[in-house]
């Protein structure tokens, strides 16, 4: 073991500023394009917003309890390894160092340097500085790198430091996103809203040219489990804006008061976004027509409704917005993430350095560990594919994990709960029914987004032993 210690300098604050600034990130100004696409109309727009906040907060809610219980560095891995066994959590660990957590770095990099790029033409993905064959590089996958050294950089100089960056670009992006919905609905000169309510909840798919609160041509209507298929191919893209809420988890070693601050950050945290997320979407629906708001430029959505509310400069207000949005949720992955690796190097199940903190009690080596695999992610430019397939592994984790709190009830009734997961066992047990439902319909539905994650994480299996065994040795 090492002989420094975390210290826990991390207080309610500061815990919920990386719950909220892991979460948000790019998604909310680009993804609902998509989920349009897919589900057809305002109604169904909100409504998967709204089950994926709710999935979000019942999740939030319930790992309060296991943060309770194991208030140390590790989170989801810990919990996995105590409900069921150390493979379990071997398995989460490497499919979050291997994609989970390093290629939402660097997919959060990019979309950094494509919104930087409005403002310096010279960083965007079209200047292309090497070729050769089907392999490009781009100064945009550079730029993100770039940025990415640089907050690891910053994170080894102690959590303190990273704390700052987190809590001052958290705030920042807080306020500019609740003012660009309050500006969508008070400035914009012409409204869309009556015309597209009056779709309401018709689902359909594949949305052609229409005019804002006609039926587009092309459609499809669609319902019943087609529908359920849509909902849950949408939702890939709405659980990806909402996802890292768990990062305080694995800070925990860290934060002051831990049986009390991570739950209570957790349910702040996520409840902060998720009302900003569907106050967001009721500001597209209101200042874009249906079409609009299905097909952008470049799926930049939140261009297209900036340039309705504040006219020709609302592209570099968005640009601004996005450039503080993706540099401190890149801020918290980067602070959140090495924590795991250094835990599963305590438990000897990954490289030994990953487990010495350096002079400012931080784990440099791990830290540096993760940002050369989310860098080699960047330059594949393979990140974006590697999440739509990672979601479903994500979501079977975060089901599993909830589980769990069923399974430590029987396993260890006396192991202090200083916090009860709230409405159990209804909501957890509703939320596992959910998870379960989401991964299904995605084997069903959207198979090519489901056996590529899987394979990634079944990889484990045989480093878990490697491992076990090397250890043994």
């Amino acid at each position: 073991m090492s002989e420094k210690k975390f210290q826990p300098v991390l207080g309610l604050w500061d815990g919920t500023m990386i719950v909220a600034g892991s979460m948000i990130g790019s998604g909310i100004f680009i993804v609902s394009a998509d989920i349009l696409r897919n589900v057809g109309s305002p109604g169904w727009l909100v409504a998967v917003w709204l089950i994926t906040g709710f999935m979000t907060i019942t999740a939030a809610v319930s790992y309060g309890e296991l943060s309770g219980m194991f208030p140390k560095a590790g989170g989801q891995y810990v919990y996995l390894k105590e409900a069921y066994n150390p493979l379990m959590g071997f398995l989460y660990g490497w499919s979050f160092f291997a994609v989970i957590q390093t290629a939402t770095i660097a997919a959060v990099g990019v979309a950094f340097a494509r919104f930087t790029a409005y403002l310096v033409p010279w960083v965007g993905e079209n200047n292309k500085l090497f070729e050769s064959g089907s392999f490009s590089i781009s100064a945009a996958q550079l730029t993100s790198i770039l940025i990415i050294i640089i907050l690891t950089y910053i994170n080894t100089r102690g959590v303190k430091e990273g704390k700052t960056i987190q809590s001052v670009f958290t705030i920042s992006k807080l306020i500019a996103l609740f003012g660009l919905i309050v500006f969508g609905f008070i400035l914009v000169k012409q409204n869309y809203w009556d015309e597209n309510w009056k779709l309401g909840l018709k689902s359909m798919q594949d949305l052609g040219e229409g005019g804002a609160g006609k039926v587009p041509t092309g459609w499809t209507e669609i319902g019943g489990v087609a529908l359920l298929g849509a909902i849950a191919a949408s939702m890939t893209g709405s659980l990806f804006s909402s996802d890292a809420w768990n990062n305080v988890t694995f800070i925990a070693g860290e934060i002051k008061n831990p049986k009390r601050n991570i739950g209570l950050s957790l349910f702040l945290g996520t409840l902060i976004v998720t009302v900003l997320y569907v106050t967001a979407n009721l500001m597209y629906i209101y200042v874009l027509p249906l079409n609009e708001i299905a097909y952008p430029k470049a799926d930049r959505l939140a261009i297209a409704a900036a340039n309705q509310i504040f006219g020709d400069s609302g592209k570099m207000v968005i640009a601004v917005l996005i450039m503080v949005s993706t540099f401190g949720c890149i801020n918290g992955l980067v602070l959140a993430g090495a924590r795991v690796y250094y835990t599963m190097a305590n438990d000897g199940l990954f490289f030994k350095k990953a487990k010495d903190l350096n002079a400012n009690a931080v784990p440099e080596w791990a830290l540096w560990a993760q940002c050369i695999v989310a860098s080699l992610l960047c330059l594949s430019g393979e990140y974006g594919s590697l999440l739509d397939m990672i979601s479903f592994v994500v979501v079977i984790f975060y089901t599993l994990t909830i589980a769990g709190i069923f399974i430590l009830r029987k396993k260890q009734p006396k192991t202090e709960r200083p916090y009860k997961a709230f409405g159990y066992p209804f909501l957890p047990g509703l939320y596992i029914l959910m998870g379960t439902a989401f991964c299904v319909l995605l084997i069903i539905y959207k198979p090519g987004y489901t056996w590529p994650g899987l394979i990634i994480t079944l990889i484990g299996i045989p480093l878990y032993y490697i491992a076990v065994n090397r250890r043994k040795a």
